[in-house]
């Protein structure tokens, strides 16, 4: 089965496939408002989707790495340590990352609340990281995996290595953790 990711750029109000060859351009996305989300297949059939308005996240401490993977998740770690124990350098980063070239800020919303732009549209809604419930509950490597692999039955598509780096990736997750004000607290 193929699994394309694609991008959301909520300035030109339009989704993407990245340029990344070889690549199935068979659909294609629009943002109207808050209206609809059109599916265009192919060049000929356009199917309208009502958009949702601001989404809720469902079961927000549910594990999204499926059982089978999970142990191997949970050993993964960034090489710089620990994302408790990132420095300023690497979060601040990881903040550029985010609200860029990651384009996390699109579905994340820039404090992390789950309601960027497209993320208001999601069904279920995507992770809000100021949940520090949710923080202790997931090891790094976890996240990790949910950005390399998706998130399945969300709208969290895999980010490596189409959009970002694996070393940007851990990069990122530093500085979503630090959305949970108790996380670095605890590592001093």
């Amino acid at each position: 089965m193929f699994k394309a990711p694609f991008r959301c750029n909520p300035e030109r109000g339009f989704f993407s496939w990245p340029d990344v060859q070889p690549v199935p351009r068979l659909f294609s996305f629009t943002c109207l408002g808050r209206g609809l989300l059109v599916v265009s297949v192919g060049l000929m059939s356009w199917v309208a989707v009502p958009a949702t308005g601001d989404a809720e996240e469902v079961q927000p401490l549910r594990p999204r790495v499926p059982v089978s993977e999970r142990i191997w998740a949970r050993k993964l770690v960034p090489p710089f340590g620990s994302t408790k124990t990132a420095s300023p350098e690497i979060v601040d980063q990881g903040r550029v990352l985010y609200e860029g070239k990651g384009a996390c800020v699109s579905c994340h919303g820039k404090r992390g609340l789950g309601d960027g732009p497209v993320g208001r549209r999601l069904q279920p809604g995507p992770r809000n990281f100021t949940n520090c419930k949710f923080h202790k509950r997931r090891h790094d490597g976890e996240l990790f995996w949910i950005i390399k692999n998706g998130s399945p039955g969300t709208g969290m598509v895999p980010m490596i290595p189409v959009t970002i780096s694996e070393e940007e990736a851990w990069k990122i997750l530093a500085y979503e953790r630090s959305f949970c004000e108790d996380w670095q607290r605890r590592a001093r």
